[in-house]
């Protein structure tokens, strides 16, 4: 049995839509369990004080995480290590191990520094905690939880080694155990040890993270080792390349913090309701667009650093029109069954009625953006193959800009302007509750990502090759299906009330799950009838997979 279990975390999958599939399948499955762990803190402790804690508390390591883990990701060694390999096994291990010492130090150095600052930053950047008994219980957390970013970001280091060899079962297993541990931290170790137990969940998630990784560095021999004396040129090499990347998701990062420090402004809860908008919208983010750009960057590398230009260009488009496929429907079942969603997976315990509705209509406005969100991963990630990180920086910073400035302004907007206060409780039928001024968070969060994906998409078409064209024709193909997925689900709905008590869980997951699939039946009929190309290379490869049908020869832009 354990000798089954590690043949098929080291199995290597090849292609694109095989290996993005096998991709967004364990991301389902780590989202359904992110989802349950959603649900236990929701039910558990409400959109009150616990809860805004425990999301404020990431802010600080994820920053870290990214602005020091980042320039050593997997995005970033795998065109050095593939480089490595192509000379041997031992200058790659070599290598490795040279750019892990210099890595450990440096994101060990910056942990404990921010370990002792953390009473310090969250006056500045929570001012909404400031002087109260959350602020001692937050610092607390916050100290816990900068283990992650040193377990993680070796886990992302080693991720590389995983990524190069395709590995990829390995890889989109790791974020299973990881909510694994932060359930177990809900469960048993926070009765016993409260919100520091919630810390502890974390850290045991991480760690199992780290031990998928590690297993599979240890069966292909590449595991780095710690040296006390390292080549300074060696780490440079690498820094030159990465510290752009990390740069653009510092930006980022701080764009949230900004986001989440705004909302503990707006009273208690907002912190939560914000957070878990975000996570719900994250589930066909992780699952498609994640899925995609990940599969396809091994495979981008290789193909710019051999010259190999047109084939380069042609994986991002395939790339391009599948996230696109999947994520403008996603949009729309988004925004239609966006209460049932939030009421099926959050609503329960202290969860109550006004909650559900501020929650659901800041998933409404992060789902407009989905698309975008992808397409962004995706678009990155085609610069980063190319060893071109300036354009993402720029490009990134320009966008958390607009994300800040939007923040401020949407929120003064909605104090001062009662017409454009009723318009958005209107449109996102909140009418008549408090603190729906949170809603301009996940608004401006839109609106940034938006503005990002246009910006990074021109500058893609003027340095390699025009994606429009090639796209041009499958955007107007779903988005016409998805708009009459959209009247047809939301039609479902009004004439299933008579079928299903909402008022209850199964009736409310009932009612939301028929006229998905009727809405759904109703795109794919269109699309099938509009000859979409896309429908017909999502049946070949599941059928291909799944029956083992006989390949007669390689995948489209695929097999290397």
């Amino acid at each position: 049995m354990v000798r089954r279990f590690l043949n098929l975390i080291g199995k290597e999958i090849r292609g694109l839509h095989e290996a993005a599939y096998l991709l967004g399948f364990f991301a389902l499955l780590s989202q359904i369990l992110a989802l349950l762990r959603d649900r236990l803190f929701a039910h558990s402790f409400g959109a009150g004080p616990t809860l805004d804690i425990y999301y404020a508390a990431f802010r600080i390591p994820d920053f870290i995480f990214v602005s020091v883990a980042s320039l050593v990701s997997f995005s970033v060694i795998i065109p050095f290590l593939v480089q490595e390999l192509d000379v041997s096994k031992d200058r790659a291990r070599q290598f490795l191990s040279q750019v892990f010492s210099a890595f450990s130090l440096s994101i060990l150095a910056v942990s404990v520094v921010a370990f002792f600052l953390v009473p310090f930053l969250i006056p500045i950047l929570y001012p909404g905690f400031a002087g109260t008994e959350a602020a001692a219980e937050l610092t607390v957390l916050i100290r816990i939880l900068l283990v992650q970013p040193i377990v993680l970001g070796i886990s992302g280091f080693l991720a590389s080694i995983t990524q190069v060899y395709q590995r990829f079962v390995a890889y989109a297993a790791s974020p299973i155990l990881y909510n694994l541990g932060i359930i177990i931290g809900v469960l048993f170790l926070y009765p016993s040890l409260g919100i520091p137990g919630l810390g502890y969940g974390v850290v045991l998630g991480a760690l199992l993270h780290l031990a998928l990784q590690l297993g599979v560095s240890w069966k292909n021999n590449l595991v780095p080792r710690f040296l006390p004396r390292f080549s300074k040129k060696e780490v440079l090499r690498v820094v030159r390349i990465s510290l752009p990347r990390a740069l653009t998701l510092s930006a980022h990062q701080l764009a949230l913090i900004f986001l989440v420090g705004l909302a503990s402004l707006f009273g208690v809860g907002s912190v939560a309701i914000f957070s878990l908008a975000f996570n719900l919208q994250s589930v066909p983010l992780t699952i498609v667009g994640m899925s995609y750009a990940v599969a396809a960057f091994p495979t981008l590398s290789r193909l710019f650093a051999r010259g190999e230009s047109d084939t380069f260009c042609s994986q991002m488009i395939t790339a391009a029109r599948h996230i696109l496929f999947w994520s403008i429907p996603a949009t729309v079942l988004f925004i239609v069954l966006r209460a049932h969603i939030v009421r099926v997976i959050l609503g329960s315990g202290e969860f109550g009625w006004i909650e559900t509705r501020l929650t659901a209509a800041g998933l409404a406005l992060f789902a407009v953006s989905l698309a975008a969100q992808g397409l962004v991963l995706l678009l990155v990630r085609g610069y980063y193959a190319a060893g071109r990180t300036k354009v993402p920086l720029i490009i990134n910073t320009l966008s958390s800009g607009v994300i800040i400035a939007s923040a401020f302004g949407l929120s003064w907007l909605f104090d001062t302007a009662p017409l454009w206060r009723y318009f958005i409780e209107s449109l996102l039928r909140v009418e008549g509750i408090e603190g729906v001024k949170v809603l301009m968070l996940p608004l401006a969060y839109s609106l940034g990502v938006i503005v990002n994906v246009i910006a990074l998409w021109v500058l893609f078409e003027r340095d390699f090759k025009s994606l429009w064209r090639s796209v041009e024709r499958m955007v107007f193909q779903v988005f016409s299906a998805a708009v009459v997925m959209g009247f047809v689900t939301h039609t479902a709905l009004r004439a299933l009330d008579e079928f299903f008590d909402v008022q209850t869980l199964p009736g409310v997951f009932g009612q939301g799950f028929v006229a998905g699939v009727i809405g759904i039946v109703v795109g794919v009929a269109l699309l099938l009838v509009l000859e979409n190309n896309e429908i017909k290379e999502i049946w070949h490869a599941v059928h291909r997979k799944v029956w083992r049908v006989p390949r007669v020869g390689m995948e489209e832009h695929g097999e290397l």
